[in-house]
């Protein structure tokens, strides 16, 4: 359960590393990080995207330990140095996202309540946005606010490449038919992030991508291949709920939403017709960007970061 520390990448100071049991005594990787400067300002619960890992965020989580926050963060189940539900571990694969929520769970109550200072506060993208929406609807939450990066509210078409009702039915189709565990239509073991940089949808910044490649070039085992249909089925469901016009009025927490101009993973309109649905939410939109925000040129990241102390009353960082 160790992290992968590379030159150009390397393992913020101080980590606690290891395993922690998910709902169903699965052993997931976590690791918690304190603040590096004052006043100290609560915890950050970093909650990633399908297929990414804990060493994708080191830059991030430096970001947030120099604004004065504990960072609490953990590997979803199937993905980074968690448990593989399947033989082939290179299969993205979940039966029901609830398995995520259950997770979470488990993840506060074993880690992060007994050992990381509060407030509160979630910092989530794609996927994890997702998830954490669902949690945020749900009473007994511990999250004061909550922070999502495009979050994966609706795909974007240009994603899926055939019409939206068909892929969900594909989906459905497929998993009652026992297809449940196969990759979807097209998909194989090639591990997601290893492309050329020219080829890539989620961000416009060569050294960031190089950096992330480089980890999974070390570590492939890191890595995921394409989406099972089972996980196809159960995004669908899961994007289902959370678009239905009454989720985001249930939702009681203060959520900002950051939208990405161009993003070709989540719709934009969706994260933009959620904002506008929220009673209690902020949206941003960043002209330009790719889905993967914090994974962005400096340029995106400035205003990400210049909104996000704005929100959180973080009105100075220290040199």
């Amino acid at each position: 359960m160790e992290l992968v520390t590379l030159a150009k990448n390397p393992v913020p100071s101080g980590p606690v590393v290891g395993a922690f049991d998910g709902y169903d005594g699965k052993p997931l990787r976590y690791a918690v990080w304190q603040a590096t400067r004052g006043p100290r300002r609560g915890t950050v619960c970093l909650f990633h995207g399908r297929g990414e890992f804990i060493e994708k965020y080191f830059e991030s989580i430096a970001d947030l330990r120099g604004r004065g926050f504990a960072v609490a963060t953990f590997d979803w189940r199937g993905q980074g140095g968690s448990y593989r539900a399947l033989s082939n571990p290179r299969k993205g694969h979940i039966k029901d996202f609830l398995e995520y929520e259950k997770d979470i769970l488990r993840f506060m109550k074993d880690i992060v309540l007994p050992d990381c200072p509060p407030p509160f506060f979630a910092l989530a993208h794609s996927m994890g946005g997702n998830i954490l929406l669902r949690h945020a609807a749900r009473p007994g939450t511990w999250f004061d606010r909550i922070i999502l990066t495009a979050p994966m509210i609706a795909f974007a078409d240009e994603r899926v490449g055939v019409p939206q009702n068909l892929a969900r039915l594909y989906a459905e189709a497929s998993s009652i038919s026992g297809m449940a565990t196969s990759y979807i239509y097209g998909g194989n073991d090639d591990v997601e992030g290893l492309s050329r940089f020219e080829d890539n949808p989620l961000t416009s910044d060569r050294e960031r991508w190089s950096r992330n490649k480089a980890v999974l070039e070390v570590a492939p085992e890191l890595g995921l291949g394409a989406p099972t249909v089972g996980w196809l089925r159960a995004a669908y469901r899961s994007n289902a709920i959370i678009s239905h016009r009454d989720f985001g009025p249930s939702v009681k927490i203060p959520v900002m939403l950051f939208a990405a101009s161009k993003d070709r993973i989540v719709s934009t309109r969706a994260v933009e017709e959620f904002g506008v649905g929220l009673k209690v939410g902020n949206l941003v939109l960043i002209p330009g960007c790719r889905h993967e925000v914090l994974q962005e040129r400096d340029v995106f990241r400035q205003r990400f970061w210049a909104a996000f102390d704005a929100y959180l009353g973080v009105k100075k960082i220290a040199a």
